[in-house]
This record gives C-alpha cells, structure tokens and sequence, in this order.
C-alpha cells in the first residue's frame, strides 16, 4: 500500500481521495498517537483548525472537528487563516497541535490535510507513518465531560497580521504595491498585512468564493500581475498561492523574479546586519547556480538539499540557519515563522527596497540566472538512473565541457517513471543542447 502522506500532507481529490470519513479518522488517530507519545503532556489537549477557501474545506473541516473533538480534544476554529498563520498561532495560542486543510497551489478540486506538532512544526515521517497505522482502529472513546469542546476564535487573522508587520522595524511608505493573494487564504491577511506596515496596496484575485482558487492567478500564473504592475505603474508586484506559503515577485519593469532572486535580496540584507546565522543560506539542489555564484561573491555560503521545503527546513533547524527556501517561492525565514510565509517574504523585500531606497530590479541583478533546461524522460526505469557507468560517463564528460560555468543535475522521479535531466550554461542553447544530449543516453540506456 502507498504511503497515504505525501511531503506536504495528505492530498488528494476531494470526496474521491480525501473523504470526510478518512479527514475524521486521520484527524482521530494523530490525537491518539500523539497522546501516547507524550506531546499533550497528560493534560487536556488544545488544537487549532484552520483552511484555505476550497469549498470542500468546510465538510473536511467538519470531520477533522468532529475527530479531534470525539477523541478528547478541544479545538479552536480559525476560519481562512494562511497555512504559516496556523503555524503561527499553533505556537502563539499554546495549542498542541494545529491542522491545515489546504491543499496549496493545487486546482481547486483537490485539498489536503497537514498537522502541526506544538510550536507550529511539521510531524515527522515517522510520526506520520504511525498515524496511518492506527486509522480506523478500535479504542475506548471518551464519554461524558472527557469529550472536546469546539469553539470559534475570530481574531486569527488579526492576531497574525499583527505578528506580521511586528517583524518589520522600517516603514513602508510611499511603495505602490500589487498583491495577488490567488483567491486564496491570504484574500484578507495579505493587503491588511502590507497596508498595517505602511504600504500602498492594489489586491487582484482578492475575492474567493470557493470555486476560484488558484484559477489562473498566483504564483503559479503569473501574468495578470505583471499587466497589473504596469497598469498601476507600481514599485512591485508579489503573487502568492492558495495557502501563501509561496511568494513571487514582479519588479516595476513586468520582469518577475523568483524564489532564488528573493533568497539572494534577503541573505545579502540579513548578512549586513549580522542576523544570517553562520552566513549561510539553505537552498536546494534546483537552485539555480546563479544563486550560489550570487552568493559566493559577497561572502555567504549555499547548503543545498534535496528538493522539498520540508528539507531546508530540517537542514536550517539540524545546524541553527534561519533562512531557507526554493526556487519556487517557499521562503522559510526562521527567526519568524516555522515554514514558508508568503506575506512575511513580500514584506521584508518591501523592507529592503525601503531601506536602500533600490528598485526590486536593482536588488535582483545581484544574482544572475544561468539559463536553465529541465527534460522529463518518460517511461525508463529510473531505478537504474544512479548505477548505469555509461550515463555517469555521459554526464562526467558533459560535466567537464562545462567546468565552473553550468551544472548538471540528473534526478529520478519521486512519483513517477520519470528521469528528469536539468541543465545549467552559459546560454540556452547550449544548455538545451546538453539536456537533449544526455537524454538521449538515459533513453538509450535504462528503456523499459
């Protein structure tokens, strides 16, 4: 049987993958385990339950209550909160475990379901995996006053917007900004966010009606921002997704700058002010080598992982590094927040532009982007992909042709039967012309 958690949660289409039945016996068996492991502490446990605007998260937020509450758990009821708010208020209200019914930049018919352990972090795998092996068991339920109560908490928003703009010690003023909060969960959080800190705030994809998140908006779709960037003829413009736990950025020009961009812009600022832990930033292996070249030149180092935020966020918390991220937008400051924040990110860029009195394209020509070409490979056993001499001849000698100028990463699938070839040179053509080259070996050699 497949591993029912994914890196992010459980996930799925729902009412098809993610009932209400599997929502309430997940939500039932993480109280158990959580109870048996120690982390209520013998006392009666706290959780905090919040959602993105999907409408199947309001019959998946039922159940999850309904589980939590039949097992012994009080529970608050945050509404739309972003995913990095119930991570904050997780921590910030005491809760023992916090619950996010989210299923990020994904099409609204899917939705997912992600715990937090106390302090607003991520379960481990292995406490994931014994969840999924107590669902559906039977057990002595609590009766009488020993079941959980179940209560709204309204000011979720309120109180992590405050945290928000807590974080920023410089005025925003006088920047004209455009937000696309993706019909998302940041549709509220987000502008009253960057408008508490000063800034002058045009929000587009701002009105979710459970149908429209993520439809052609946020970061994942990128050109109504840019049109309305310079329509308004504003100092930036920041997409979020679902979620907001990703952020990308648009400069005055239309130009968009991403994950990579972001990292280098908050690294370099944090090292001037002597709050980048061991001048060191997390990334991974996808990062473009731009970034590690951007960041050899002003003295701050690159520990890359493998791909998937939950990997730079253990990296940065095994070795004490307080930022982190991915190409893709997840920006994991750690002096803040216990994962990606969205809105966190697009304020402390603000903050940036703010206090050098730079333009987003300015900053961002610190890193060049190598130009980059990713090839799926299709129907080959991936599973041969890391032993096969003739294909690490072929990348050794690529490799070499290339020198310190590109890179090449070559990379089975996690999901699929997929080979994936990512190349990094000088230019697109010749990065192009490698990925093709090397693909060519891997269909030769590990065909089904």
């Amino acid at each position: 049987m497949a591993r029912l958690f994914g890196t992010d949660g459980v996930r799925g289409l729902a009412n098809r993958d993610l009932t209400a039945p599997l929502a309430l016996d997940l939500s039932v068996a993480a109280a158990r385990v959580l109870s048996e492991h120690g982390e209520f502490d013998g006392h009666r446990p706290l959780a905090v339950v919040g959602r993105d605007t999907r409408i199947s998260g309001q019959f998946l937020e039922s159940a999850v209550v309904a589980g939590l509450a039949s097992a012994g758990v009080d529970v608050l009821l945050l509404g739309v909160v972003p995913t990095p708010g119930v991570a904050y208020l997780t921590d910030a209200l005491g809760a023992d475990l916090g619950v996010v019914l989210s299923a990020s930049h994904n099409p609204m018919p899917d939705n997912g379901i992600k715990f937090l352990a106390r302090g607003g972090h991520k379960l481990s795998d292995a406490l994931e995996s014994e969840i999924e092996q107590r669902l559906g068991e039977d057990w002595n339920w609590p009766t009488g006053a020993a079941v959980g109560r179940v209560s709204l908490y309204e000011t979720a928003v309120e109180e992590y917007v405050a945290h928000l703009v807590r974080t920023t010690e410089r005025p925003l003023a006088g920047l004209r900004v455009v937000l696309d909060c993706a019909s998302g969960a940041a549709s509220e959080a987000g502008p009253r966010a960057l408008q508490d800190a000063g800034a002058f705030v045009t929000a587009i994809h701002a009105q979710p009606d459970g149908l429209n998140i993520n439809d052609n908006c946020g970061s994942t779709h990128m050109d109504s921002l840019r049109a309305a960037v310079l329509q308004d003829g504003a100092d930036v413009g920041f997409a979020l997704d679902g979620d907001a736990d990703r952020c990308l950025a648009v400069d005055a020009h239309g130009n968009v700058v991403d994950g990579d961009q972001i990292l280098a812009i908050l690294a370099i600022a944090m090292k001037e002010t002597g709050t980048l832990v061991k001048d060191t930033l997390v990334a991974t292996v996808m990062s473009n080598l731009g970034l590690v070249q951007a960041m050899r030149s002003q003295g701050i180092g690159v520990r890359q992982t493998k791909v998937g935020d939950r990997y730079v966020l253990e990296a940065m918390r095994v070795a004490g590094y307080n930022l982190g991220g991915e190409q893709s937008g997840h920006v994991i400051m750690s002096n803040y927040a216990t994962t990606g924040d969205g809105i966190l990110t697009a304020l402390h860029v603000l903050e940036r532009m703010a206090t050098t009195g730079k333009t987003l394209s300015e900053l961002a020509a610190v890193m060049t982007r190598l130009p980059q070409v990713l090839v799926n490979v299709t129907g080959v056993d991936k599973s041969r992909a890391d032993d096969d001499p003739v294909l690490a001849a072929a990348v050794a000698e690529e490799e070499a042709a290339l020198g310190d100028s590109g890179r090449i990463l070559l990379r089975p699938s996690g999901t699929e039967p997929i080979v994936r070839v990512m190349v990094e040179a000088p230019s697109e053509e010749l990065a192009q012309d490698v990925a093709d080259r090397l693909a060519d070996v891997v269909r030769a050699q590990l065909s089904l």
